[in-house]
């Protein structure tokens, strides 16, 4: 019903926005992921999602529309409510959890307070299959390369790294760099770890 709403800033919190819409401030519940990308200038527009509930009508605001699609694709998801999916897009990024799903990465998923393991296996079988449409990800190139991954993941919990810290680090590097191979993976992950 609302799909976006512009206007003057009034308000920011890492939770919450007030926008000044010609005279109406419209309280949106925020990820922190919107959080960081909120200019600091006056001017605003964040793309909305409206939750009607029978004692509250709440609205959701978004940096993106990618974001506010996945938002919308996890609240299909039986067992996830608003507040789950926005915690979902607070510690991770949209991208991440997107990747996360369409690689089946269910570790990743559950990492996430609040997730446990059924909840997190029940957010990839359901999602895999629609984030892959969606998205248009080939599942070929999304496995194309694992062993390098692999072979890197393996060499950095050997060196006393954390499997979930180590995890995030590779993907994002292997997602920068989708031909590196183990060597640089690694060498760049100790960078950043």
């Amino acid at each position: 019903m609302i799909t976006h709403i512009q206007g003057k800033l009034v308000e920011k919190n890492p939770t919450d926005v007030v926008i000044d819409c010609n005279g109406v401030g419209y309280l949106l519940n925020i990820s922190l992921h919107t959080f960081s990308q909120i200019p600091d200038s006056e001017a605003l527009k964040l793309y909305s999602h409206l939750i009607v509930r029978e004692d509250s009508h709440t609205l959701y605001g978004f940096s993106s529309i990618a974001e506010r699609e996945i938002f919308k694709l996890l609240l299909s998801v039986s067992g996830i409510g608003a507040n789950t999916a926005r915690t979902m897009l607070s510690s991770l990024s949209p991208q991440e959890v997107k990747e996360g799903i369409a690689h089946g990465d269910v570790a990743l998923i559950q990492s996430i307070k609040g997730i446990g393991a059924k909840t997190a296996a029940r957010v990839v079988l359901d999602l895999k299959d629609k984030i892959l449409k969606v998205y248009d990800i080939d599942e070929v190139s999304v496995n194309k390369n694992n062993t390098n991954k692999d072979e890197a993941l393996s060499a950095l919990e050997v060196l006393g790294f954390a499997k979930k810290q180590s995890e995030r680090v590779v993907d994002k590097i292997v997602s920068l760099q989708p031909d590196a191979t183990p060597e640089f993976i690694i060498k760049e992950a100790l960078k950043k770890l």
